[in-house]
């Protein structure tokens, strides 16, 4: 008796959007219950306008765009895309490679909700996303140097913000951290007790 081979529909989903790409797909696995997809950069255009019209995927509902940094990678960044499709039930994670001086092509035509996601990706990491009608700064200040989500920007930033009142508006300064080293003394009330806390008395001493 022949043995029935069962394919995983999100296997055989993610074959038949890469065989309709023909060559913008470049890998795909199954992660997590979702079907991940790796395109091609220049192609997300093209595979986010298919996957929101093609009748056997219909992912018209745009979750968000997201980047993460790899420093060692070269290139650093990947883009993350996340699309739901009520009609299958399921959701499928989209990934492309990126630097910060080549820019991803934007698909805010294609989702108009993509549009504040890519400025903060842009705004935090400094990817950047050509065919935006708006790619501007989101959370950070207009003056602000450097994008603070990269593994390399410092803990403290390069600049720190007051009211001044002498001058009556906003003043930025370099940081300054105001005690270099801090001695603990754990038997002052503030830092520590001096008495055996509840299961301490229990421990060697």
């Amino acid at each position: 008796m022949d043995e029935i081979i069962q394919l995983d529909p999100l296997v055989d989903l993610g074959t038949y959007i890469a065989n309709s790409l023909d060559g913008a797909v470049l890998a795909q696995e199954v992660a997590f219950g979702e079907l991940t997809l790796i395109v091609a950069r220049d192609e997300i255009v093209t595979v986010a306008q298919f996957l929101r019209d093609d009748a056997r995927c219909r992912f018209v509902a745009f979750v968000d765009v997201c980047a993460v940094d790899y420093p060692a990678r070269d290139p650093r960044f990947e883009v993350v895309y996340h699309f739901m499709s009520p009609y299958l039930n399921q959701r499928i994670r989209v990934k492309l490679a990126a630097d910060d001086e080549t820019p991803v092509p934007s698909i805010s035509t294609v989702y108009r909700g993509a549009d504040w996601y890519e400025r903060e990706a842009y705004d935090l990491y400094g990817v950047l996303f050509s065919g935006h009608h708006d790619l501007r700064r989101i959370l950070t200040d207009y003056g602000f140097d450097g994008h603070p989500l990269r593994k390399d920007f410092p803990m403290t930033g390069f600049v720190e913000v007051r009211y001044d009142e002498e001058r009556k508006r906003v003043i930025y300064e370099p940081v300054k951290l105001m005690q270099e080293f801090r001695s603990f003394d754990y038997l002052s009330p503030w830092e520590g007790t001096d008495y055996v806390l509840p299961g301490d008395e229990k421990a060697k001493q």
